[in-house]
C-alpha cells in the first residue's frame, strides 16, 4: 500500500506535511483526518532506482555474451 504526501492549505497558517498510507484506488483526502482541515495531496517524484548496468549499451553486452538478463529469463526475447 503506498504513502501519500499530503499538506495543509490554510492560507492563515503554517503549511504542514503528513504522510498517510493508503490504497491506489481510494480518492484523494480533503480534510485533515486529525484537525480537519483543508489538505492537497502532494505530487512527489517518488523513489527511484539507478544502476549503472541499467543501459543500452550493458543490454547489447548482456546479448553478445548470451545472457538474458531480467526477471523473465534469457528465452522471453524482451532482452
Amino acid at each position: 500500500m503506498p504513502t501519500y504526501i499530503y499538506e495543509t492549505t490554510n492560507p492563515k497558517k503554517p503549511v504542514r506535511r503528513f504522510e498517510v498510507r493508503q490504497s491506489m484506488k481510494d480518492e484523494p483526502l480533503t480534510k485533515d483526518p486529525e484537525t480537519g482541515e483543508p489538505i492537497r495531496r502532494v505530487i512527489s517524484g517518488g523513489l527511484g532506482y539507478m544502476s549503472k548496468y541499467n543501459t543500452p549499451k550493458h543490454a547489447d553486452m548482456q546479448r553478445q555474451m548470451g545472457g538474458g538478463g531480467g526477471s523473465c529469463g534469457s528465452g522471453c526475447g524482451c532482452h
